[in-house]
């Protein structure tokens, strides 16, 4: 087999070169742009010509066997002469056509004389599907040609363009697809584009150059190749001459001229085609003026293995690199989707794999161990434990602030406005002539998916009006029985459950505000570890069931409260319930006696006996009110400050936080190893587009791994 190979030698580095052909059969090519040569031209521009001058492969020339996909031709040095054909499937092929097309190869030939290329041609159609109803085919068949005398050199040939269609033979979408095959080929930034244009007509109306310049604008990777010397109109050579000498169209590769045979010196056995070419361009003007290394194959030959050594040697190490970044890039796409999972046991792994990261993570938010992930950073909802403590903090100042409905005697009352001191002074008339402004008891917005958590109410008054004294009178006058000197027991029960007639609203806002904040965790944190959309999915429409039981428990449990401390009997075993009342009766009775204090020789202030008699003169009525006040007031204190530890500790600690069953904890290895075969199919199982995806990744990763082997 003629090829490349015994007029040249020592173009480049043959290791390299040989490093290339083997990415090319690798199919390293369909992922990473790789040098090559390709050429491209009309129908009738003597292409075929050309190639079968540079390569020794005597093209068919039935009609029917014209090219209908691309064929990469690669020339290698090697002991033994031989000829091997292979069909490189197209990228996306199905897993059947691209089984066949690989099973299919003809390794091992001596030579390829006309008949027996025309014959594996007709091959290459049938598997290829091209005589099945398709025209045109993305499949690449691949010619390697052997021997110890071959240069390395190799070349694309793509179907040529063409302007009209032929009934019977070729549509307008095959038109369409010609078009995009060439242009894809073009469009490779590492490609030499030979063009091949025939001499004998105008090269504006040639839209093969349009295309070149389209992809090539600058003209740095397009060589231009006039075929069809000896057809040029005499008087016509001048403007192909000024062509070749560059004075027209440039192109930093320039342009060469060839002479190819007519139809009957191909026909003709005993033709000698190099000499035929070198008579004519030695023989005629003025094609005989022309630099020598622009006419001729051989020349062309030369010219297309020093561009194509040069322009390994220049791309060589980026098309190492790039190499190396697409291999790590589908590694990291495939980690993301994970562990493959076809069976019942790989989907439970994938999961529990997923659980385990999940809650690492919980318990770094839990132990607020914010430096570990700079999913932190990044996300300020993975903070949980900073903001339960937060919200425990409002909880309490909102109870201390808002959560009594009268001012107690002697404190300092909240403004409606911003919560500032108000008025210190005793009872007075309850004409108060504040706005009542409403506050919001949450300082969260609900997530999707709560909606079935029953609604409360969101607003609370925030004024606390005077008066209380007015208020526990009538109270007094309308429940008291047959006592003398004192009041029935259920009159501070009755009391207290007015006086924090407002907790029932801030706590289930707090605890609402808690459950919020947990599920919006729960969401994004198995979003981040989780980053399958489908499989997010799925694992959130299982676990919300639980979730949801999980939220209302703590909303019962801060209704239970409510009940034991609002609607119970009123008891303490706290001394500070004691300590309150003995200073809430010495406080009135100092106010009392101020004014009515004087000192003595020593400067110390002091009353007399007879003013302390006469200070504790009060009605019945009087005293009892007071004293209720004052057994009010000591209570409430020591209720309302157990109330939000209790909240805090037992209705969002305890099952929203960090108790044994935390929303947070449930999505663990038990809840994993709980899934049946179907929840695990549902959840986990791969859908067409993610095998499809794996599939193409574990290819695309093994040639990039080949590749990465070939070029270290």
């Amino acid at each position: 087999m003629r090829g490349p190979g015994s007029k040249i030698s020592g173009m480049a580095n043959p290791a390299l070169l040989n490093k290339v052909d083997k990415l090319f059969a690798s199919g390293v090519g369909e992922y990473v742009s790789l040098p090559q040569i390709v050429a491209v031209g009309d129908q009738s521009s003597g292409k075929s010509s050309v190639l079968e001058a540079l390569t020794g492969l005597p093209f068919p020339r039935d009609s029917d066997l014209c090219t209908r996909f691309a064929t990469q031709i690669r020339f290698c040095r090697a002991p033994k002469a031989e000829i091997s054909i292979s069909i490189i499937p197209a990228s996306g092929s199905s897993g059947e056509h691209a089984e066949a097309c690989t099973a299919w190869s003809k390794p091992g030939l001596e030579d390829l004389d006309p008949e027996t290329f025309s014959s594996i041609m007709r091959e290459a159609h049938t598997i290829m599907g091209i005589d099945g109803g398709v025209s045109f085919s993305d499949d690449v068949l691949c010619i390697e040609i052997y021997g110890p005398d071959q240069e390395h050199f190799s070349v694309v040939d793509v179907p040529g363009i063409f302007r009209k269609t032929t009934e019977g033979v070729t549509t307008k979408a095959d038109k369409i697809k010609v078009e995009a095959m060439v242009r894809r080929y073009m469009e490779n930034p590492r490609s030499i584009i030979l063009a091949v244009v025939p001499a004998n007509v105008d090269i504006a109306t040639q839209e093969i150059l349009t295309m070149a310049e389209e992809v090539d604008p600058d003209g740095h990777r397009t060589l231009g190749v006039l075929t069809k010397p000896d057809l040029v109109d005499r008087g016509a050579e001048s403007a192909v001459i000024s062509l070749i000498e560059g004075k027209r169209h440039k192109l930093t590769l320039g342009w060469c001229v060839v002479r190819n045979p007519g139809q009957s010196q191909l026909e003709s056995s005993s033709v000698n085609r190099e000499a035929i070419e070198t008579a004519f361009f030695q023989d005629n003007p003025p094609w005989n003026t022309l630099e020598k290394d622009r006419v001729g194959i051989g020349s062309l030959r030369l010219r297309l293995q020093e561009i194509l050594a040069s322009n390994i040697r220049r791309e060589f190490p980026k098309v190492k690199n790039e190499i190396h970044k697409r291999l790590n890039a589908c590694r990291e796409r495939l980690d993301n989707l994970g562990a493959k999972r076809e069976t019942a046991d790989e989907q439970r792994q994938y999961l529990l794999g997923i659980s385990e990261r999940f809650q690492k993570f919980v318990m770094s938010a839990l132990s607020a161990d914010y430096v570990g992930d700079d999913w932190f950073d990044k996300s300020p909802n993975l903070r949980f434990a900073t903001a339960v403590v937060n919200r425990n903090e409002a909880l309490a100042k909102m109870l201390a602030q808002y959560g009594h409905s009268y001012t107690f005697d002697g404190e300092q009352r909240v403004s409606s406005e911003d919560g500032d001191e108000g008025d210190s002074s005793e009872d007075r008339d309850d004409n108060d002539e504040e706005i009542e402004r409403k506050l919001s008891v949450r300082a969260q917005k609900d997530p999707e998916g709560l909606e079935e958590l029953p609604p409360g109410e969101n607003m609370i008054v925030s004024h606390t009006p005077r008066g209380i004294f007015k208020w526990l009178s009538k109270v007094y006058g309308t429940s008291r029985g047959f006592e003398l000197g004192t009041f029935d027991g259920s009159l501070l029960a009755m009391t207290m459950k007015t006086q924090s007639s407002k907790w029932e609203p801030i706590a289930v806002g707090y605890i609402k505000d808690i459950i919020s904040m947990a599920h919006t965790f729960v969401r994004d944190l198995l979003h981040l570890v989780c980053p399958d959309l489908r499989v997010w999915e799925g694992l959130m429409s299982v676990l919300m069931d639980e979730l949801l039981a999980k939220y209302k428990a703590a909303l019962d449990y801060v209704h239970f409260l409510l009940r034991v401390e609002r609607a119970g009997t009123p008891a303490t075993l706290n001394h500070y319930f004691a300590d309150n009342l003995e200073k809430c009766r010495q406080k009135r009775i100092r106010a009392k006696l101020q004014k009515k204090a004087f000192k003595d020789i020593d400067g110390k202030l002091v009353v007399s006996l007879e003013d302390i008699v006469q200070n504790h003169h009060t009605s019945n009525v009087e005293h009892v009110v007071q004293e209720i006040h004052d057994i009010l007031q000591s209570y409430y204190k020591v209720a309302r400050k157990r109330f939000a530890d209790n909240i805090c500790m037992q209705a969002a600690d305890h099952h929203i936080v960090t108790g044994p069953c935390s929303p947070l904890r449930l999505f663990g290895t038990a809840f994993v190893s709980h899934l049946s075969d179907e929840q695990l199919m549902d959840i986990a199982g791969e859908d067409a587009a993610s095998r499809m995806k794996r599939a193409t990744l574990t290819k695309e990763i093994a040639g990039l791994e080949a590749g990465k082997k070939i070029v270290s």
